[in-house]
């Protein structure tokens, strides 16, 4: 079964009226963001939890709260009362984060109890406009028969995207250099200037690039094509077997919430999710809305550490 099949939208639940579960009236919702503010991430969290904050009749703000892998973040999230009142935006960074610190101050499975998912974005394969190659199977040709020669160029090590660079090369069997920069801009700088001949991006910041005409995708990295982009073949149409990187975002809070309040909280999310101006939104950012339950959501995040440990092991990466 595919990760992504299992995070159907979930028919609405009655909601519970306790007192917990009815919020505290005025008082604002936290939502802490393990990213800097601009990020697909934190849009994410905020154009969701502005409309949430209707449903709920709360104000919900987002806390930044950026480095050391999410850690800051989580900590922020489980040092408050498990009360509802402060949440944390998890992603597939979240997974990662496990593999790649030798001793987390808590159990991302056991510590957070997970509310639901709002939303999967695909990665890009980008090259210049000007570049030689106008198909991925021309970039794989190239790489084939040039080893070590073809350079691909990603954000950190460790990231969504240098993972999913890593795997591109074991799936499709390229001896290629993965070259880290330290964010997206220089990523996209150096493609522009021809340092690089790929980058692995996800779309929310490539989409302008493209749009502009300064770089072109060669292809998407999710199961399926991007809904906005239906021109644009995925990494597997292209001839690499197994080969699907999805990101996602989602909600959770802490261990010992009540039931009644992680469901207000869900019920909440999904409301949002239905908005058409929420969707419209999140889709110019390269995000596919979708929610879920909490059970599909721990499922996932199952899923995504065993997933990325593979990954990780493979490309010979030392949790630190």
């Amino acid at each position: 079964m595919r990760r992504r099949d299992w995070l159907l939208a979930a028919t609405a639940l009655p909601l519970a009226g306790d007192a917990c579960a009815e919020g505290v009236p005025g008082k604002p919702i936290t939502v802490i963001v393990p990213f800097a503010p601009g990020g697909v991430a934190d849009l994410t969290a905020r154009t969701v939890g502005q409309a949430m904050a209707a449903t709920l009749g709360q104000p919900v703000v987002v806390d930044n709260r950026p480095g050391a892998g999410g850690i800051v973040a989580t900590q922020a999230v489980l040092q408050r009362p498990a009360d509802g009142q402060t949440l944390l935006l998890m992603s597939n960074a979240t997974a990662v984060s496990v593999h790649l610190v030798k001793k987390l101050p808590f159990d991302v499975q056991q510590d957070l109890a997970p509310v639901t998912t709002l939303g999967f974005f695909e990665l890009g394969l980008a090259v210049a406009a000007e570049s030689r190659f106008r198909s991925l199977q021309e970039l794989l040709a190239f790489g084939r028969a040039n080893p070590g020669k073809l350079t691909i160029g990603t954000i950190a090590v460790g990231s969504t995207q240098h993972l999913a660079a890593e795997l591109f090369k074991s799936r499709s069997g390229l001896d290629a250099v993965v070259v880290p920069y330290k964010g997206s801009p220089a990523v996209l700088q150096a493609l522009r200037a021809g340092e690089i001949d790929l980058g692995v991006e996800v779309l929310s910041p490539l989409l302008p690039q493209v749009q502009a005409g300064s770089l072109r995708l060669l292809a998407v990295t999710g199961a399926r094509r991007f809904a906005a982009l239906p021109e644009v073949p995925t990494v597997r149409e292209q001839g690499v077997a197994e080969y699907e990187v999805d990101s996602w975002n989602a909600l959770a809070v802490a261990r010992g919430t009540p039931a009644a309040t992680i469901e207000r909280l869900r019920q909440a999310a999904l409301a949002a999710l239905a908005q058409p101006a929420v969707q419209r939104t999140l889709l110019a950012q390269g995000v596919t809305p979708r929610g879920g339950t909490p059970a599909e959501l721990q499922a996932l995040l199952a899923a995504e550490i065993r997933h990325w440990g593979g990954v990780v092991r493979a490309a010979k990466i030392e949790a630190e």
